[in-house]
């Protein structure tokens, strides 16, 4: 006798069991594929989202830096305007200053030399027969400029001119005495005598002119005044 199971023929019933249990998994699968296309969307969205903020977040840094680079530029070249402005200015300055000290300087060997002239051009305690001004001399590497430089047989007065004398010129003037004597060697067995002429003294000018036995020479009221009694031979 065989004892294998009989096969169950479907029923209407099985058959509509199984189409109800497939439209509900398919009814089920679509909602969750809609769901998942709604998330996806929202994504999307905040995507686009974000791109066109970050877009308008770099728009905003890269034209606030362009901004900014604009206005270095125009600061920087206002700073160099003004460099220029103020470096023209300077430079009228200095003209002027140069212009006013060679004007002060010339009225100033003008004076002194008129006053030697008018005293008979006896100083030092000796009598000179020529004045000079302005005596440029150059030999090789060594060259030099005397304001004002008087002769006779056996001695050289020379004579810086300033408007106003500072300390520092004291230097200047006992160079004069050993470049005269190597441009000029017909004197160099004369006696040379400096002096330094100003318009102006301070004490302490005077005082290093005495101690270096350079005679003062300055102006007091309308008159000429030569302070010689420490006087050296150079």
């Amino acid at each position: 006798m065989n004892n294998l199971t009989p096969f169950s023929q479907a029923t209407p019933e099985s058959s509509w069991a199984q189409i109800q249990e497939s439209n509900r998994y398919l009814t089920e699968q679509l909602a969750e594929t809609k769901e998942i296309q709604k998330e996806n969307a929202l994504q999307m969205r905040y995507l686009k989202e974000l791109h066109a903020e970050n877009e308008r977040y770099l728009n905003e840094k890269f034209a606030e830096t362009d901004r900014q680079m604009k206005e270095t530029d125009r600061q920087m070249k206002e700073t160099d305007r003004q460099m220029k402005e103020t470096d023209r200015r300077m430079k009228e300055l200095q003209k002027t200053l140069g212009g006013m000290a060679n004007s002060h300087g010339s009225f100033a060997e003008e004076y002194f030399l008129n006053s030697f002239e008018d005293n008979e051009q006896n100083f030092f305690g000796e009598h000179f027969d020529e004045i000079r001004k302005h005596i440029y001399g150059k030999k090789k590497n060594i060259e030099d400029e005397y304001d004002i430089v008087l002769y006779n047989g056996v001695s050289v007065a020379i004579i810086e001119v300033k408007y106003k004398a500072h300390k520092d010129d004291v230097d200047k003037v006992l160079k004069k005495a050993e470049t005269f004597r190597i441009l000029f060697s017909d004197y160099k067995d004369f006696k040379i005598y400096l002096g330094l002429a100003s318009m102006a003294f301070y004490p302490e000018l005077e005082q290093e002119c005495i101690n270096q036995g350079i005679a003062i020479i300055k102006q007091v009221g309308d008159n000429v005044i030569i302070n010689d009694a420490h006087l050296k031979v150079f």
